[in-house]
């Protein structure tokens, strides 16, 4: 779809009306009126429109109500694409799904440290053009690219303020995918939009608020509050790996000490298992964290220890996280929440022992059903937001 395209397509009425269909189909002409309180001559131009841009199509005929059957309307989720990207740190993934999420194709290429923001930016765009090239899709059927980046995101202008990971700034994401794709882009920070996938995708039902927490190599948070995400002034709520946990830890990727990051991630987890074991004369060359669960799960109680410990820390940071947003439900997601067996128990215990109302310690606590692909679904919900609700 063209570039400016999408904007044409919506509108509030259209956006009311489409999010009805999405959320209550297969529904009538009628009950939609009802419920949304349009004029149903309005609702009926609207769904016309809708039915010719090939949005939404009609369904087998309702239950009668007294009088001539009703035509049901749904979703065409078939008829258009959108592409979510979930970029760094250390690969590109891609994926081109429908409008439902269903993932179609995928793609990915991973970043050799350094790396420019040119190449970064050749990459990105090389991986979407695989996508597309693998598919029976056309760029006319594509709603747009979400991105998901790690790091500080600039929304508005869709550019990477800082990726500290990678080590680069002030990368024109959006700028330079809408001048290459002739498409709607849209750039948020990768544990924001696996926030969003999580509200949309994740089977939370109604909630007002909720925080989604990604550990992986890195660690960043996402709130929702009711159905919407929260930047914070700045655009860097959610920052949470940099919460300071020790003044005099480690140097952390931004450059102060002691983030949470340099405790939890799966690098740093590593980290702390070479150093132990190196003092213990043990040698433990290219460990990871899946090798670590391993470790544990074959009953090696070093490693069981350290994963213990890691969920003490993790459980300490969300437990901050409870007094400060009070949220209703914690989602955790990222790579080491793979040790769940040994980590979610800790993490729940000391969140228990820490908060401070008997309500607080009961806090949800769940790990996403969205597993690997939660932040790819969050980086497509980006356009879902877009289309589908009200401005």
């Amino acid at each position: 779809m063209r570039l400016g395209t999408f904007q044409w397509m919506k509108s509030v009425n259209k956006s009311i009306i489409l999010n009805k269909i999405r959320t209550d189909a297969p529904i009538s002409r009628a009950q939609i009126a009802k419920d949304t309180k349009l004029t149903p001559p309005t609702v009926s131009s609207v769904v016309k429109e809708l039915i010719e841009q090939g949005l939404v199509k009609e369904s087998v005929l309702g239950e009668s109500q007294g009088g001539r059957k009703p035509t049901m309307l749904l979703i065409n989720n078939q008829g258009f694409s959108i592409i979510g990207i979930d970029a760094g740190p250390e690969m590109i993934e891609c994926v081109l799904t429908d409008l439902s999420g269903k993932i179609m194709q995928r793609n990915s290429s991973m970043l050799t440290i350094p790396i420019t923001n040119d190449q970064f930016l050749d990459t990105l765009k090389a991986c979407i053009r695989n996508v597309l090239q693998a598919s029976s899709s056309n760029t006319k059927d594509v709603i747009g690219i979400g991105v998901a980046m790690h790091g500080v995101v600039d929304v508005e202008t869709g550019t990477s303020l800082f990726a500290p990971i990678l080590g680069l700034k002030n990368i024109p994401i959006k700028e330079e995918l809408e001048k290459e794709f002739d498409l709607t882009v849209k750039v948020e920070n990768d544990a924001r939009a696996m926030a969003l996938g999580e509200s949309w995708f994740g089977d939370h039902g109604e909630l007002d608020s909720m925080l989604a927490v990604n550990i992986g190599h890195g660690v960043g948070a996402g709130l929702v509050v009711n159905g919407k995400l929260y930047h914070g002034a700045h655009d860097i709520a959610g920052e949470v790996g940099h919460m300071i946990i020790d003044l005099h830890g480690e140097i952390c990727a931004c450059g102060n000490r002691g983030c949470l990051q340099t405790f939890i991630t799966g690098p740093a987890i590593a980290k702390r298992v070479t150093q132990r074991m190196s003092q213990n004369h043990e040698d433990f060359p290219h460990i990871n964290g899946e090798k670590i669960y391993e470790f544990a799960e074959r009953g090696n109680e070093d490693f069981l220890a350290i994963l213990m410990e890691t969920g003490r820390i993790i459980g300490i940071g969300l437990t901050n996280l409870i007094h400060i947003i009070n949220p209703q439900r914690i989602v955790l997601g990222g790579g080491v929440t793979k040790s769940e067996k040994f980590i979610l128990p800790v993490i729940l215990n000391t969140i228990k022992m820490c908060a401070l109302t008997p309500e607080a310690k009961q806090t949800e606590i769940r790990i996403t059903r969205l597993g690997d692909d939660a932040t790819l679904i969050g980086a497509v919900s980006l356009l879902l937001v877009d289309l589908f609700e009200p401005s």
